[in-house]
């Protein structure tokens, strides 16, 4: 995988279309280049975005920051699923990269799902985005569909913005030292808390207004 990443990202036109890469952000192209080379983080603070900003990984305390390396995997596109731990450099590829004859569809799935199966110990709760759990599928897994309940009690699956809300549920269980170890856990923690987790026709539903920051 890094040696596709590295040959796409050598020329500026090869690395616009593999990466889809726009004049603003064409340069971290070359930050496949020196992957290597390159400083290290753990993975928990190195993303960023409406997904990890609510996390504050930075600022949070030890107890958390353990919580997270002992029970968070991120499905990384360059390096399969890693440790919120596990230092990684800074990087440019997706689940939906083109690298030429390598497909990250193809070479995924089965060295993630391995990995990943090695890594789970029994309730695995998926909050990937459809893309990435095609690069890593794990049977059984939980994954939630986000939707946002308006005045009427209709429910809307969101988009992007239901990456705010995943961020959010993760700090949340960090911070609260979560022991859960199935569903019912899952469900009863989330009762505790104030977070509305139910089951729907597509499986279960978390509505992201009930993990919106309590105003001061």
């Amino acid at each position: 995988m890094i040696t596709a990443a590295r040959s796409v990202s050598s020329e500026e036109a090869s690395a616009r279309t593999a990466l889809k890469l726009g004049p603003r952000s064409l340069g971290e192209r070359l930050r496949n280049l020196v992957l290597e080379t390159s400083p290290t983080m753990p993975a928990i603070d190195r993303y960023t975005g409406v997904l990890y900003d609510p996390l504050g990984a930075l600022d949070a305390d030890d107890a958390t920051r353990r919580w997270w390396f002992d029970h968070v995997v991120v499905q990384s596109a360059m390096f399969g699923p890693i440790g919120a731990g596990d230092r990684v450099p800074a990087y440019r590829l997706s689940h939906d990269s083109r690298l030429g004859s390598l497909r990250l569809a193809s070479h995924w799935p089965d060295p993630a799902s391995r990995a990943l199966a090695s890594r789970a110990d029994g309730f695995v709760l998926d909050l990937r985005s459809e893309g990435y759990r095609q690069l890593g599928p794990v049977p059984g897994a939980v994954a939630p569909r986000v939707v946002s309940v308006d005045g009427a009690g209709r429910r809307k699956a969101l988009n992007h913005w239901n990456k705010t809300a995943k961020g959010r549920l993760v700090s949340l269980l960090a911070r609260s030292g979560a022991d859960v170890s199935s569903i019912e856990d899952l469900v009863l923690w989330a009762g505790r808390h104030g977070v509305v987790l139910e089951p729907s026709e597509a499986g279960w539903d978390l509505v992201a207004e009930s993990l919106e920051p309590v105003a001061a």
